[in-house]
């Protein structure tokens, strides 16, 4: 009998080949224009075995980064109640997660993404289109508003990464989470539904 070649299927080349094509394309294409059928193309196997692999393309591009935490899990919390109050629950839960264990798996990423254009893309579309899009679709933001808005809360939360976790500039490296929340919630919020006019 003769052997075929080539990758068994459901081996661990089949996984890692998945990755390197689901990376490629969407820092190249982006999130949404990238198809599990263009991916499971690229990597030389059955658009199944995604399904095997990972569930969802979602999923997918989450395990792309290895990012610590599942959105579909953290977004409900941050969006309960409506959209008065989201910047200080958004921030709440940012410093909770960064203040964890799992923090050090987000400074990993981010330094990373500093000296690489590859995860620099990959987690700036994994940011917009995995985090902050879903919170402006669940607080119902207007949609001519939602990117320049979105683009306003991740530019404080980056910093506040930055300056807390990364370079850890004292004071606000010490500061007690609460604390935190309070000083940085209220601007977030002013990003959420504070006026935009002069930023036109």
């Amino acid at each position: 009998m003769i052997k075929r070649s080539g990758r068994r299927r459901g081996s661990p080349d089949t996984r890692e080949s998945i990755l390197e094509a689901a990376r490629q394309l969407f820092a190249d294409k982006g999130f949404d224009a990238t198809t599990v059928r263009a991916i499971a193309a690229n990597a030389g196997c059955d658009a199944a075995m995604i399904n095997h692999f990972f569930g969802t393309k979602e999923e997918l591009f989450r395990a792309t980064l290895q990012f610590p935490i599942d959105p579909a899990t953290e977004i409900p919390h941050i969006v309960a109640g409506g959209r008065d109050e989201v910047g200080q629950r958004l921030v709440a839960i940012f410093v909770k997660i960064w203040d964890s264990p799992t923090g050090a798996v987000g400074a990993s990423l981010i330094r990373s993404a500093m000296s690489n254009d590859w995860t620099l893309r990959l987690m700036r579309e994994f940011l917009i289109t995995q985090i902050m899009r879903r919170v402006a679709i669940e607080i119902d933001l207007d949609p001519a508003e939602a990117p320049l808005r979105v683009s306003l809360v991740a530019s404080q939360l980056s910093g506040l990464a930055m300056m807390r976790y990364i370079i850890k500039l004292e004071p606000l490296a010490s500061l007690p989470a609460e604390r935190v929340v309070a000083l940085i919630g209220p601007n977030v919020q002013n990003y959420v539904t504070g006026s935009l006019a002069a930023a036109k």
